[in-house]
């Protein structure tokens, strides 16, 4: 028999459905995990995502895409396969997608973290026989903090730097990223604005119910005394002398899970790094795998080969999906917006 969901050179496919996860190339119809870059491309002639998700997909699609959208949870039949998504706890919208024909389950995981996190839905556990995960930071090394211990670190900074008259710039992916930052902070310390990527996602976000404080964008400033004491959020894109300038003094700081890796810190030249990541880390994968009852498990997305290798010592039948993106990586298409 063959698989229910199978790789092709477009993409995830699920033959009996005759649709596609998530695919790279355009196909007749794609059901969509969520709006990052590598998960929801241009060009499909129909798309189908959450409900919650709608406004950031159309945000990177454009008003010309066909959209259909399903709160989470709801079954819809497509050609006599059963489809539902359900919460993966990334961003805005994130869904994992359950598909269901003939009493065999399988669940692709898209991007999914299952700390909380106030500006998405969170994870929901969902038993399959066949999973197919991510495991971008599928390694031991990569254990997170405690999130509000991280936001606390990044409110001293902010308040050390203000305290100074130095303006503090934060880095984090355009879409989620910088909206989690936002909502974390303690926006009583000073003014925050935004670089012109991350304000065109705030509009979707608050526009979907999401609350976040009040921001600024960058390229509206015509005194530049504002900045001093202020917090800017910003797209990693960004990290370019050119822009920094605008902002006199200032110290800069990245919030993501390679933060874990100090390497990583000195290679992307900032001077602080906060672990902060919208991926689950590996007790989280681990842990999320095992809940899910899953008698075969596929790896995508990251250190694949590691995290299959640990899953059949521990008796699990595991391989690795080679699709075309590896790993987490920084939305172009948003972040070419003007600063």
């Amino acid at each position: 028999m063959s698989d229910l969901i199978r790789l092709t050179d477009d993409g995830l496919y699920c033959e009996a459905g005759d649709f596609h996860i998530d695919p790279w190339q355009p196909v007749r119809r794609a059901v969509i995990t969520h709006a990052h870059a590598d998960h929801a491309r241009p060009g499909n002639a129909a798309y189908l995502t959450s409900c919650d998700g709608e406004g950031v997909l159309r945000l990177r699609l454009g008003d010309a895409a066909v959209i259909e959208t399903l709160p989470y949870g709801q079954p819809v039949s497509i050609n006599g396969v059963r489809v539902s998504l359900h919460p993966a706890g990334h961003i805005l919208g994130s869904a994992q997608i359950r598909v269901e024909h003939r009493g065999e389950v399988w669940v692709v995981t898209g991007d999914y973290k299952t700390t909380p996190d106030p500006t998405c839905a969170p994870f929901e556990l969902v038993r399959c026989h066949v999973l197919v995960s991510e495991c971008t930071f599928g390694l031991p090394i990569y254990r997170w903090p405690d999130p509000q211990g991280i936001f606390e670190q990044i409110n001293a900074w902010w308040q050390a730097n203000a305290a100074a008259g130095r303006a503090s710039v934060i880095y984090g992916y355009a879409l989620g990223k910088a909206q989690r930052i936002l909502a974390g902070v303690n926006a009583a310390i000073g003014p925050i604005f935004t670089h012109g990527a991350v304000e065109r996602v705030n509009a979707a976000y608050r526009e979907s119910g999401v609350g976040l404080p009040p921001t600024g964008y960058v390229g509206a400033v015509t005194d530049k005394k504002c900045f001093r004491g202020a917090l800017i959020v910003a797209p990693p894109s960004a990290n370019s002398a050119p822009w920094l300038r605008k902002f006199g003094d200032a110290s800069t700081a990245m919030a993501s899970g390679w933060m874990q890796i100090r390497g990583v810190r000195r290679r992307r030249a900032v001077d602080r790094g906060f672990v902060l990541s919208d991926h689950a880390d590996w007790d989280e994968l681990m842990r999320a795998i095992e809940a899910s009852g899953a008698e075969r498990v596929l790896l995508t997305h990251g250190y694949t080969a590691a995290v299959a290798r640990h899953l059949r010592e521990r008796g699990l039948q595991a391989d690795v999906l080679l699709t075309r993106f590896a790993g987490d990586a920084d939305d172009d298409e948003l972040e070419s917006a003007s600063a």
